[in-house]
């Protein structure tokens, strides 16, 4: 009996403590809420800082109030604060029990994200709103134009990528036009070098031969002799020959001059003298 006893008052002292955290609770909950439309009255008159400071209070007294974070957020996204907005929407829609809350804050997420032209997790935040309100037209509309979006943007990319392999391709291509053009200019070089090499050849040829022709001009043929070369024969007559020939010489010198001697005798003139 007495281990009968003990269970009714242990049910009773969990059941107390429950009662009491649900009491705290729903008065953190009550105050939560009181801050939001304090904050939501400030956001109104235009005191975006106190509002803020509001928010923060109220989302920080409760986990459970969904319009705190997600009030906040669009207070960041109307200030065009994406990021901090997103942050908000999210832990709205973490901490939202009912589909109509859970579609709000996914739909602002997706809104979220049009904004950064993420269309594709747009897609799938606007998906998920729909999943919890499938009814919601503004939500369809908003899929279908982050749809077409997105399908644009694939194209733009598939577009830009062939673009991009024709740019290489072209680049390759230039490249190897450029290489040929290289070698084409380098094998007129070689060749321009060795027609120069074949010109100096035939320079340096010529000038050998213009030399050797004009050291050949300045030796003398073989068929002829210096000046100093040609010397007279030596005699070949004898003695006796010789003086035989001395003779006749002067025997014929001697009638020549008997004969101018004999002819100056016929022309001279012959002196008459008379005698007185």
């Amino acid at each position: 009996m007495k281990n009968i006893l003990v269970y009714p008052f242990l049910i009773l002292g969990v059941f107390s403590i429950a009662q009491e955290d649900k009491q705290i609770d729903e008065s953190a909950l009550t105050e939560s809420k009181n801050l939001t439309w304090e904050a939501n009255k400030e956001l109104s008159e235009n005191n975006f800082i106190t509002a803020e400071v509001d928010y923060r209070k109220a989302i920080s007294k409760s986990g459970k109030n969904v319009a705190a974070p997600y009030n906040l957020g669009n207070a960041y996204y109307n200030k065009e604060t994406y990021s901090e907005a997103f942050g908000r929407f999210k832990q709205a829609g973490e901490i939202a029990e009912s589909k109509p809350d859970k579609h709000r804050a996914y739909h602002n997420m997706g809104n979220v994200f049009m904004k950064r032209k993420d269309y594709q997790k747009a897609v799938e935040a606007y998906k998920e709103a729909l999943r919890n309100v499938p009814t919601d037209e503004e939500t369809r509309y908003n899929l279908a134009l982050a749809k077409e979006l997105l399908k644009k943007e694939q194209e733009q990319n598939d577009q830009n990528e062939e673009n991009k392999d024709q740019q290489d391709q072209n680049q390759d291509n230039k490249d190897e036009g450029d290489n040929k053009e290289e070698n084409k200019d380098q094998q007129k070089k070689d060749k321009e070098d060795k027609g120069d090499q074949g010109n100096e050849k035939k320079e340096d040829n010529k000038e050998g031969d213009g030399e050797q022709k004009e050291e050949q001009k300045k030796q003398p043929n073989q068929g002829d002799q210096p000046e100093e070369q040609k010397q007279p024969r030596p005699s070949q007559l004898s003695k006796q020959q010789i003086q035989n020939l001395l003779e006749a010489m002067q025997n014929e010198e001697k009638k020549v001059q008997e004969k101018i001697d004999a002819e100056k005798v016929k022309g001279a003139k012959v002196k008459n003298e008379k005698d007185w």
